[in-house]
């Protein structure tokens, strides 16, 4: 029973990899007319983020973390939170851009030189979230470059399933219909390219870890977790959009407010400007 329950954690490695599969799929399959098949990939790498933190949580829960399980899962996130979203970013945000928006971008150099920034861009998320994830495995005590209250556990720069799920939700909001106008097109790049260097960067980001499920919680906390699964069923493309942004945002604000408090205090004002302010 013991040694079974090692496989436990790697079947939701699995799902996550097989979502990820899904999801490029979904992409290639993925038409100006079958714009469904963009939001499905979307939601696929959705999946993919829950079944990621799963594994990760039953391991601990179970005493079942292995070398295997570990190396197993950053090469599943590689493809599901790497591959997957970097082809959705390209074919949803650049792909389809339609004709009549080539004389409008005539002084950028049309629809050819947005394909090129398009695919420079995607391949540059691809290579942070593989950075990412070799950081992550190789540092034993990550330190974020603005330390957060003591008692707390933070990420050193964004998660690549984090980052991976602000492209999805994004897409998922305009359920699934690509990009045509040429300023959201440089707003999407814009976008993909800050996630990239998110999860390449020191910051910090909240990383849940100090929430413990196998302790007793309040009823409170079962009502709320009620009430927030019921609002993704209902209103998930406006849920997950806002719970993407605003963990992004997130770090940024905390890197923010770092930056800010290590400001030192102005100097005093010398004694003639005290004299001549008290004068006047």
């Amino acid at each position: 029973m013991r040694r079974g329950m090692y496989i436990l954690p790697s079947l939701f490695t699995t799902a996550n990899l097989g979502a990820g599969y899904y999801a490029i799929l979904q992409v290639i399959h993925g038409t100006r007319a079958d714009a469904w098949h963009f939001d499905y990939a979307a939601m696929a790498i959705g999946w993919a983020v829950l079944f990621d933190g799963l594994d990760g949580r039953i391991a601990r829960m179970t005493n079942t973390s292995s070398d295997f399980g570990r190396e197993l899962d950053s090469l599943a996130d590689s493809i599901t939170f790497g591959v997957a979203p970097a082809l959705l970013a390209f074919m949803w945000g650049i792909h389809f851009l339609p004709g009549t928006a080539d004389a409008t971008l005539h002084g950028l150099g049309g629809i050819d030189f947005f394909t090129k920034a398009g695919a420079i861009v995607s391949f540059a998320f691809l290579v942070a979230g593989a950075s990412r994830l070799a950081r992550f495995n190789i540092t034993s005590n990550p330190q974020p470059s603005n330390p957060g209250r003591p008692g707390r556990k933070y990420f050193v720069g964004m998660p690549i399933p984090a980052g991976a799920g602000v492209i999805a939700a994004v897409v998922h909001f305009f359920r699934g219909d690509p990009v045509e106008s040429p300023a959201m097109a440089i707003a999407w790049l814009a976008l993909v390219g800050a996630v990239g260097y998110l999860m390449v960067s020191t910051w910090r980001f909240y990383s849940f870890k100090d929430i413990h499920f196998n302790t007793r919680q309040p009823f409170r906390l079962i009502v709320l977790f009620g009430i927030f699964f019921a609002a993704i069923r209902y209103y998930s493309h406006t849920v997950l959009f806002g719970i993407a942004l605003t963990y992004m945002f997130s770090g940024i604000l905390w890197r923010l407010q770092w930056i800010f408090r290590r400001r030192p205090p102005a100097p005093p004002a010398s004694p003639a400007y005290k004299e001549v302010s008290q004068t006047s």
